[in-house]
């Protein structure tokens, strides 16, 4: 079970890698509102149908739990991808990297202090090497380079947005009881009429070329309906911390596709890869006693 979890999650962290590949394309093409709006639609439906077909929930009994799903939804949806993409616009890669590496850390410290887990040794020393690692890869090694960056707008709405993310993470078990599937489809449903409410007032902007659509389409099918599916399953066996910390991965992944669609990959994102995926495994290692109860006390 726990080897499934883990792979879920590792496979969240591929589709969101491709994610910032496909943003970088079409993200000055289409607003931030409504690229959301049009990534998670689509997936609301894909996700309900899959449900339906699926689990087959009492949806009556999944209905009344709507203010905690409609929380997690303008979280984890509409929360998160809007101030991610507003972010994206405005700051630089190595920016949004190391706040974005922030993410993990702060999931466990604060599961430590609300949830009242526990953070071993091995969890400690692999989000260190974790967070070494990203800085590895977005510095080049140099972290001098961390003095010459300032804070700018773009900055701000990426740290919005891993504060955003920070809280859907911890406050996902609120959804316990819920079919995987049946939850993400909800919770994408009530975020995209959040989003929908939104541009009803500021307007919708649409692709208007085949690569934007292509881009949506990846954003809806890929980074949002299966992603958010298995990162869901993931988080009903892994501790919030356990889950951030494979969150690092996305940076390594992100290089991976990078090299694949022929860009250069030096020496820096190797050593870096190579440290994240120390602490991926030295911070998701089961503990030789008896592990600490996942659920919320």
């Amino acid at each position: 079970m726990r080897g499934r979890a883990i792979a879920a999650v590792v496979g969240t962290t591929l589709a969101w890698a491709g994610i910032y590949i496909v943003a970088d394309l079409i993200v000055d093409s289409i607003d931030p509102i409504s690229m959301s709006l049009l990534r998670w639609g689509p997936a609301a439906i894909v996700l309900l149908v899959l449900a339906q077909l699926v689990e087959r929930p009492d949806w009556r009994a999944v209905l009344r739990e709507w203010p905690k799903l409609l929380l997690l939804g303008c979280l984890g949806m509409a929360g998160f991808s809007t101030l991610l993409l507003e972010g994206l616009r405005h700051t630089t890669a190595v920016s949004s990297s190391i706040i974005g590496a922030a993410g993990p850390v702060l999931i466990a410290v604060l599961a430590a202090i609300f949830l009242r887990q526990r953070l071993g040794w091995r969890m400690v020393v692999g989000l260190v090497l974790s967070v070494f690692g990203v800085l590895l890869v977005v510095t080049q090694g140099s972290f001098s380079t961390l003095l010459e960056i300032g804070i700018n707008v773009g900055d701000i709405w990426i740290i919005l947005a891993t504060l955003c993310w920070t809280a859907y993470a911890l406050l996902g078990r609120l959804q316990a009881g819920i079919p995987v599937i049946t939850s993400t489809a909800v919770q994408a449903a009530l975020g995209s009429i959040v989003l929908g409410v939104i541009v009803s007032f500021t307007g919708l902007q649409l692709p208007k070329d085949a690569l934007s659509w292509t881009g949506i389409a990846y954003l809806a099918l890929i980074g949002s309906a299966l992603a958010l599916g298995l990162w869901t399953y993931g988080l009903r066996t892994l501790t919030p911390a356990a889950a951030g910390i494979l969150l690092n991965l996305t940076p390594l992944f992100t290089v991976a596709l990078a090299l694949i669609l022929g860009d250069a990959v030096g020496v820096w994102e190797a050593l870096g890869g190579v440290v994240i995926l120390a602490g991926v495994v030295l911070g998701t290692l089961p503990a030789r006693r008896s592990p600490v109860s996942n659920t919320v006390p």
